[in-house]
């Protein structure tokens, strides 16, 4: 079987249908994993939560998540950030904001934990760094653990009981081995890394491998969206420059 994995999809449509249309001429896949954050940020809440409910989906809560639906206040958040919530929470239909609210925290799926953040603060930690990646490595009861949230891609593997950061090179398929790896596909609707491109991974259970992947999207069309629905303009200038 293989999986798409995804997280941060950020109501961003058209790089969530650019990433649906790249895996499917790649191979194309049989579940779509997301690792939380579904909406937040972007100008199609309702149309992206509906386009991923007509895959088998497996799905955890994102910090935004709990925003739209109102299980966090947004006045946590930065002004951009509150002010996209704010506004989210009025384009859900009553379906939606259901859907939303009921998602777990953490979904267990064979040998992988998925979780937003990480299994210590699983909406809220940044995994980042050494220090918060033992904080999950220690609570791990599964091989694997995907998570999403900082929207940046990368391995983590553990080594003689260290975590070790190497590069999610993009196009490379990575062997899961016998070690115990934390993994983050990277930002699909808002990338980070200061590469604009929709990230997402592809899981092959039958190769037991995971691969990284980008794919070009209009972000033209994201932006003007942005901007119609009266959302902050730096929702908008940051999309181009993947920050």
């Amino acid at each position: 079987m293989r999986i798409l994995v995804c997280t941060d999809v950020h109501a961003n449509l058209e790089a969530l249908q650019a990433v649906f249309s790249d895996a499917d001429a790649r191979g194309g896949f049989e579940e779509v994993w997301v690792l939380g954050d579904l909406v937040g940020y972007g100008p199609d809440p309702e149309a992206c939560v509906r386009l991923l409910r007509e895959f088998p989906l497996s799905a955890v809560a994102g910090n935004h998540d709990h925003a739209a639906v109102g299980k966090l206040d947004p006045v946590t958040f930065n002004h951009a950030a509150e002010a996209a919530a704010r506004w989210t929470s009025g384009q859900l239909s009553d379906d939606t904001t259901l859907f939303l609210s009921s998602l777990p925290l953490v979904v267990f799926r064979g040998a992988f934990t998925l979780v937003h953040g990480s299994l210590r603060a699983p909406i809220h930690e940044y995994l980042l760094n050494e220090e918060s990646a033992r904080g999950t490595l220690r609570l791990m009861r599964s091989q694997f653990c995907m998570v999403g949230h900082s929207h940046y891609p990368f391995l983590c593997q553990e080594e003689e009981g260290s975590p070790a950061f190497v590069e999610f090179q993009e196009g490379r398929s990575y062997p899961l081995d016998g070690r115990r790896w934390i993994i983050n596909p990277g930002g699909l609707g808002q990338p980070r890394d200061r590469d604009p491109r929709a990230n997402y991974a592809i899981y092959d259970d039958a190769e037991g491998t995971v691969e990284h992947r980008r794919v070009t999207y209009d972000i033209a069309a994201t932006q003007a969206k942005i901007r119609k629905a009266g959302l902050p303009e730096y929702l908008a200038a940051r999309l181009s420059d993947g920050v």
